[in-house]
């Protein structure tokens, strides 16, 4: 799957119209100096999935000058009861990007859900404002509604648990929209396949996160190519064993990693067992 970290939106686009449209933009350099990056210009993004990774990833990503998150979806509207690493890690996080200590002081739990992410971006934008104030963040509980009425979306940014990231993708292109997915592609080899697919004929862009060439790959898809280890076509791992207080206790991440022979490797966090 193609990416480009240098894209403006233009170019992110693809169109010959967004081209043509270029000689009649006034140069960012005349409306807000060196490094400004006019409206027009920016990456319009839509944002799915506001858990606690969603609104980690979130945290960072909104500081890009380059895009514009214009809506978020997650079927919670908001609660206090997710687990996480820490007990105030995404707490702490929010508190520092929109700089203010005191952000979420009542809470009780670990928050998380469309209110809280419409939140972080409107304030987030209303801080850097010169009005002081931002309400242009649209909210939705499915991801199909946001994708029929939001027709001025340039990419869609996909969060959600692993079951949905292969059907929310495949939608996404569909619509024309280019895509960032988190790990996994898909929760099946099938699904993941699709995915891939789907961009190819759509030739949109698209980007896997947190994907890496790790020592031992190139050598065990060797191995599975030459037969040296006869049909392996599942590696189970169960990698860690996690408690705390606040934190995601007494539970064992089961991941699947499938290794196919034509060189595509998915990660497939396949479940959480309790103990």
């Amino acid at each position: 799957m193609k990416s480009n970290k240098n894209m403006n939106r233009r170019q992110f686009i693809g169109s010959t119209a967004a081209a043509a449209a270029a000689f009649t933009v006034v140069p960012r350099r005349v409306l807000g100096g060196p490094g400004y990056i006019a409206p027009n210009d920016k990456v319009n993004l839509a944002y799915i999935g506001c858990g606690t990774q969603g609104i980690r990833e979130m945290c960072s990503l909104i500081r890009n000058p380059a895009l514009q998150i214009v809506t978020v979806c997650d079927p919670n509207k908001f609660t206090q009861d997710y687990v996480d690493w820490s007990k105030d890690g995404i707490r702490n996080g929010v508190r520092r990007v929109l700089e203010d200590p005191e952000w979420g002081k009542n809470f009780t739990g670990i928050p998380g859900g469309r209110d809280i992410g419409q939140e972080l971006v409107e304030k987030y934008y209303a801080k850097n404002s010169p009005s002081g104030s931002f309400k242009g963040c649209t909210s939705y509980a499915d991801f199909r509604e946001l994708l029929e009425k939001e027709n001025d979306i340039d990419a869609v940014k996909i969060m959600t648990p692993d079951h949905l990231h292969g059907t929310i993708s495949i939608a996404s292109m569909k619509k024309g929209k280019h895509v960032v997915i988190h790990k996994p592609i898909a929760n099946r080899v099938y699904e993941a396949r699709l995915t891939i697919e789907t961009a190819r004929e759509t030739g949109v862009v698209t980007h896997l996160l947190a994907w890496s060439r790790r020592t031992g790959f190139d050598l065990a898809l060797d191995w599975i190519r030459k037969g040296a280890i006869g049909k392996l076509p599942i590696i189970q791992i169960i990698p860690m064993l996690c408690s705390g207080d606040g934190m995601i206790s007494e539970q064992v991440v089961l991941q699947i990693w499938v290794i196919t022979v034509s060189g595509h490797c998915f990660w497939h966090l396949a479940s959480i067992h309790h103990l």
